[in-house]
């Protein structure tokens, strides 16, 4: 449960409502809980004493133990502005978390002096700040600043959130499936699954048409199949790479050819952070080990709009020292094509990166009249794709777009490619362990960094202590109306 606290004008009950629709957790304003009385008293401009707040806080402090004991998830706001009222609310009940609006009198006063309808006038607000006790530390609040949108603040309360109080909308099979829980987004005639294996994305569908060759529900993971790649995409040669003057050793996963690939956190179950109908974020931690002597908070939010499905990945160094950082998600793509051969590609790149028998890039070269120049829309045919493409073209908006259409031209899928992108891998699924899988859906990875950046440094980001680097991809379904 969450106590959101502040006094009047700071937005606690915006801020409540939509924090509990983020966490998919009800809501309760303590204004509710008033009396008739209270209620006539502040609307004629007289302060409430400690003895008329008293009933009221208690209202309060039982509604929550009931909430509690029913194991119902919950927000609830109230001024709360003396320590001894907070203590009334949070003693005897540990489970409940303390965040605090807090802004300047200018700020509150702007905000009163606009609000219209409300029992509360702004001629008490100095009467407020009068008897305000900010919390202490020993209260352990969660402190965030209001000079923001709405959004945002809620945004930050989530993301200061330890991830077991967030954690709502666990499916009761979780244990039993191999790929943990899993979260279904809806948003009318879209649909998406997420898995808690490796924060993974699972399906998308569109009017009942998948878009993505995922896997099916109690299934394993396979061939990376919508997993996220992180602290780096692709594959790091040897598994060696050296950063501040420092050999270091990455565990060999792609024994056969010698590297190390697709970072440390597939394997990993994410826990869930905030829940609504059409959104789930996801975090982890990826502590220091051997290879990787680095400590990143990692989360992901998958959310469904107007466009379609977005994804955003943000992973902040948590550590004391620099840390090297890279980062890609793995979906297949599908347009109901037998196999890919027919379906018709497009991507925006001027370059494709040549790679040895490894997969690990010996150079760079244009795209110009090579089997690999999809900048004009073609049918893929026979060729096989394993290949990273960059320099690419973008609109206006800062994104590029790299399309899968079916033949007839009529439908398709677009994956477009934002902030943190810079280069993105086609492959056509040639080489999967399972030879009925292959070439039946196309892997467009989006990537902040090219395959073997932790050797070659190339576009490799270093997160200093604090920083948070953000990815942003997202698909866009075409002609499925």
């Amino acid at each position: 449960m969450v106590l959101v606290v502040g006094v009047a004008g700071s937005g606690k009950s915006t801020v409540g409502r939509l924090l509990a629709e983020r966490l998919g957790w009800s809501y309760r304003d303590a204004d509710e809980f008033h009396s008739e009385a209270n209620r006539a008293k502040m609307a004629a401009g007289r302060p409430l004493t400690d003895g008329d707040r008293r009933p009221w806080l208690e209202a309060i402090g039982a509604w929550m133990d009931r909430a509690l004991a029913s194991g119902e998830q919950a927000v609830v706001t109230c001024s709360a502005l003396k320590r001894a009222y907070r203590d009334r609310l949070l003693t005897g009940r540990p489970d409940v978390l303390l965040v605090y609006l807090h802004g300047s009198r200018e700020l509150l006063a702007s905000r009163l002096a606009g609000r219209d309808g409300h029992f509360f006038p702004a001629a008490l607000l100095d009467s407020q700040l009068a008897v305000l006790q900010e919390p202490e530390p020993d209260e352990h609040p969660l402190v965030v600043e209001i000079d923001q949108s709405p959004e945002d603040v809620v945004a930050s309360v989530l993301s200061l959130m330890p991830g077991d109080t967030a954690a709502a909308g666990v499916p009761a099979d979780g244990g039993r499936s191999p790929t943990g829980a899993s979260w279904r987004l809806v948003r009318g005639d879209q649909s998406a699954v997420v898995v808690q294996l490796g924060g993974a994305l699972r399906d998308y569908t569109v009017h009942g048409r998948p878009l993505l060759d995922g896997f099916p529900e109690g299934a394993a993971v396979t061939g990376g199949r919508g997993q996220l790649l992180v602290p780096w995409p692709n594959r790091v040669g040897d598994g060696r790479y050296r950063f501040e003057g420092r050999e270091l050793r990455l565990p060999l996963t792609e024994v056969e050819k010698g590297n190390a690939i697709h970072g440390l956190l597939r394997w990993v179950l994410w826990k869930p952070l905030a829940r609504t109908e059409d959104s789930v974020l996801l975090g982890t931690t990826l502590c220091p080990q051997p290879g990787y002597p680095f400590l990143l908070d990692v989360r992901v939010e998958y959310r469904l709009g107007p466009e379609g499905l977005g994804v955003a990945v943000r992973a902040t160094n948590t550590g004391t020292r620099p840390a090297p950082y890279g980062v890609g998600q793995h979906p297949y793509l599908t347009v109901g094509t037998e196999l890919v051969d027919s379906a018709v590609l497009t991507v925006p790149a001027r370059y494709r990166l040549r790679t040895d028998a490894r997969g690990l890039p010996v150079g760079r070269e244009p795209v110009d009249g090579t089997p690999y120049d999809f900048r004009t829309a073609r049918p893929v045919g026979g060729l096989p794709l394993d290949t990273a493409f960059t320099g690419l073209g973008r609109g206006p908006d800062g994104r590029a777009t790299v399309r899968l259409a079916h033949p007839s031209g009529q439908e398709g899928v677009d994956l477009r490619l934002g902030e943190g992108t810079r280069y993105v891998q086609v492959y056509t699924g040639d080489t999967l362990a399972e030879p009925e899988r292959r070439r039946r859906g196309i892997a467009v990875e989006a990537m902040s960094c090219p395959p073997d950046a932790f050797r070659s440094g190339t576009d490799l980001a270093v997160l200093e202590p604090g920083a948070t680097h953000v990815f942003r991809w997202g698909l866009n379904p075409r002609g499925y109306a």
